[in-house]
């Protein structure tokens, strides 16, 4: 295993950094965040228009004032029934969302632009724009038909997440929804699908990603996959026994076959708060019958002003997770998988957002609360995009389709 990656005296220089005001300080070389989710209006209404001032927690704007780099927008789609139907559906939602995602580099490309190598990343870096890449949440949006992922691969997809909430027809997922039919245990791990799936990413130079899995289904894919795997979005259970965590003995696994798992910013994910998750949740459901509706839709009524009025209340209440907190799960990810094998990952837009880091503006924040936490600059630059770099770059020179890159 590594070393924590901290340098004699450069602690007390770290320490000393650290109170200094955040933009006075040195930023890392790339500052890359695995998970940003989009609406499905993303371009469409001008609330959700990257180069205009938005609600979003991530824009143009606010990624220039904060100094993020490299952002992973994302196609998700909701897990939904294994029929010709549910599958169908779930194929043209991710449709939209490439779509939109090209729109926005088509509509800013003096600001923005797409990176499918890390390479391209770095070019991007250097010519002063920033780098938008493609991961996919759910690969039930391939729709049970392997070309998708060729498809997918072409649209520019660099990494494809196996599942989210519910089982799916890849493998089972840490967090199974009784609503769609799972069993409360695991029945399997990957299925013949899931491993066509794995094995035809390692083919394409597409991260095999397992954030959101079962621990079994993590477990089959470190076994089959001939290339390193990431979690895109994952944090510690030793800090907070939540499913959707990674234990420490997957974490060293991960590691162990030269993956990153990217630590994820969620408040629920970072600590228990069994009473504010409670509040959220009554708020949510006054919300949606306020606007008419039968259940809350993130999209919706996330962005109305009794949703936005309601979660202060609530913060002022049952403070968030902080910034210091989410560190805390970053430096024990290190100190078990090492510091080569960590990441960041926002989840912005999706549920991410913490007392210090609530978007894309005060991503110096985080910095100087690594840097507060002991961390060098030499393990900040690998946590902030170092390592997923590597590991991408590792991952398209272990290709054999012929047309990785």
């Amino acid at each position: 295993m590594k070393t924590f990656g901290l340098f004699g005296g450069a602690i007390a220089l770290a320490l000393a950094l650290s109170s200094a005001p955040a933009a006075a300080q040195k930023d890392p070389p790339i500052t890359l965040d695995t998970h940003v989710d989009i609406p499905f209006a993303y371009m469409h209404e001008a609330r959700f228009d990257f180069g205009k001032p938005t609600p979003m927690q991530v824009d143009l704007d606010k990624m220039r004032r904060g100094g993020l780099d490299a952002v992973f927008f994302i196609v998700y789609v909701d897990q939904g029934p294994l029929t010709p139907a549910g599958y169908a559906h779930a194929v043209a939602q991710a449709k939209r969302k490439y779509d939109d995602i090209d729109l926005m580099l088509k509509t800013y490309p003096n600001d923005i632009r797409l990176a499918t190598t890390p390479e391209q990343v770095r070019a991007n870096k250097a010519a002063g724009k920033l780098s938008a890449m493609i991961g996919v949440e759910n690969g039930y949006s391939l729709g049970h038909d392997i070309k998708n992922l060729d498809i997918a691969y072409k649209r520019g997809a660099r990494y494809v997440g196996l599942a989210h909430m519910g089982n799916n027809d890849l493998c089972t997922s840490s967090t199974p929804e009784a609503d769609l039919g799972d069993t409360p245990l695991p029945e399997y791990g990957l299925t013949d699908f899931g491993r066509a799936v794995v094995k035809r990413d390692n083919e394409l130079g597409i991260m095999v990603d397992v954030s959101h899995s079962s621990d079994i289904c993590v477990r089959e894919v470190l076994a089959l996959s001939t290339a390193p795997v990431i979690a895109s979005h994952s944090s510690a259970r030793a800090l907070d026994p939540h499913p959707r965590n990674l234990s420490d003995d997957l974490l060293r696994a991960i590691a162990a076959k030269g993956g990153v798992i990217q630590a994820v910013a969620v408040g629920e994910f970072i600590k228990l708060d069994p009473a504010r998750d409670m509040a959220i949740k009554a708020l949510q459901a006054q919300v949606a019958k306020q606007a008419g509706d039968k259940s809350f839709d993130s999209e919706k009524h996330e962005y109305l002003p009794a949703y936005i009025d309601g979660m202060k209340r609530i913060d002022a209440v049952f403070p968030p997770a902080t910034v210091d907190e989410y560190v805390a799960h970053i430096k024990h990810m290190v100190q078990v998988a090492g510091i080569d094998h960590v990441g960041i990952a926002s989840d912005f837009d999706g549920g991410g957002g913490l007392g210090g880091w609530s978007d894309a503006t005060q991503t110096r924040n985080l910095t100087a609360a690594l840097r507060k936490a002991g961390f060098s600059d030499d393990g900040i630059a690998k946590i902030w995009g170092g390592n997923l770099l590597r590991v991408w770059d590792d991952v398209t020179k272990r290709a054999t389709a012929g047309h990785a890159g």
